[in-house]
């Protein structure tokens, strides 16, 4: 049996897919799984995906590290905000995050809410080990972008065609929308960062945070070999479940 990748551009297109039972990679390189690949390359222990500023501030009374971003920017009284730079601080090792972010968490959220078997979060940072933890998988895939306010984007789009011409020789390609991301990325692929430089986002983080490089730092490749993986309703890194369920 040879199994199945889509693309879905944006999480408004969600209700036209079936992602029941399927394994959905969330893409959101600027910047939400960027930083839970960080964020688990450093250590935390797990990430609780949340909707609002409001419901993830009252984590701080549970023992929570609270992180929150809204249009690009730390949202006030946080501990954190969705920048990667932030989640390489080393006290952060063995603690719990309640994170919400603009676009990244909300696609978490949509995912498990629409009946995904896994949900994982993809980066071009951890793109070999997802690309073979996909692989081992034999399971129909579901490439979702957060976009932008349920609009497309440039970067999204880019790392979904990156995944698939790493593994789409093995899996059918069932859509139009996974035809344009692959042809995208072969198009731009040795500038890939040049690129994203010129996407609407990118600009965006260039207005806001002059002295901060999280689009350099988000093009990297391969620089966490960790995969961020929803269990119940937590993300925990995949190497952190593998170790918990051979203790037991």
């Amino acid at each position: 049996m040879q199994f199945t990748i889509e693309v879905i551009h944006s999480p408004a297109l969600l209700p036209f897919y079936n992602i029941n039972g399927k394994t959905v990679v969330v893409i959101d390189i600027l910047r939400a799984t960027s930083t839970l690949c960080v964020a688990f390359k450093t250590g935390v222990k797990k990430i609780l995906p949340i909707s609002t500023p409001e419901e993830c501030r009252m984590f701080k009374d549970f023992d929570f590290i609270i992180a929150a971003e809204r249009n690009a920017e730390k949202v006030k009284g946080f501990d954190l905000g969705n920048s990667p730079f932030e989640y390489e601080n080393p006290l952060l090792e063995g603690k719990n995050i309640a994170f919400t972010t603009t676009n990244g968490t909300r696609a978490i959220k949509q995912a498990k809410a629409m009946g995904a078997e896994f949900i994982v979060a993809g980066s071009f940072l951890n793109i070999n080990f997802l690309c073979n933890w996909l692989v081992k998988q034999q399971h129909n895939i579901i490439l979702l972008c957060a976009g932008w306010k349920d609009k497309y984007n440039l970067e999204d789009t880019l790392f979904a065609g990156a995944v698939i011409s790493q593994i789409g020789s093995n899996y059918i390609l069932n859509d139009d929308a996974a035809l344009a991301a692959q042809f995208l990325y072969n198009q731009h692929k040795n500038n890939l960062e040049g690129v994203v430089r010129q996407s609407s986002h990118a600009r965006r983080f260039t207005a806001l945070h002059a002295n901060t490089d999280d689009v350099g730092y988000c093009m990297q490749h391969n620089i966490c070999d960790v995969l961020p993986i929803m269990e119940g309703e937590y993300m925990v890194s995949f190497k952190s479940q593998l170790t918990a369920s051979s203790s037991s």
